[in-house]
């Protein structure tokens, strides 16, 4: 299993990009070819501190080479040039192999 981790910092404004973000670039993303599961949460919580995140999304992957291809893919670009249409405050992309046991 191969994952995608987006952290997005508050936005300049939360309900544009709440509203934007399900109306709009959630269906971008529920199109990247190879995405086997995903979920995304505007109520991010600390432990022990309060929350730096405003949102988090987590995609699944049968391995890093359907992630590649999901990314490289023409709904990969689009998917990922969206971001400035709501992210005001930026996001954190991470990607990594999941080590079960």
């Amino acid at each position: 299993m191969y994952k995608l981790l987006a952290l997005y910092l508050p936005p300049a404004d939360p309900d544009h990009f709440r509203r934007y973000y399900e109306n709009h670039h959630m269906p971008l993303a529920r199109a990247l070819p190879g995405l086997l599961a995903h979920s995304y949460s505007f109520s991010p919580e600390g432990m022990g501190a309060p929350s730096p995140y405003f949102c988090v999304f987590e995609g699944a992957f049968a391995n890093r080479a359907a992630f590649e291809a999901a990314v490289a893919s023409d709904i990969g670009r689009k998917t990922a040039a969206d971001v400035a249409n709501y992210a005001t405050g930026g996001v954190t992309l991470l990607h990594y192999e999941v080590t079960t046991g």
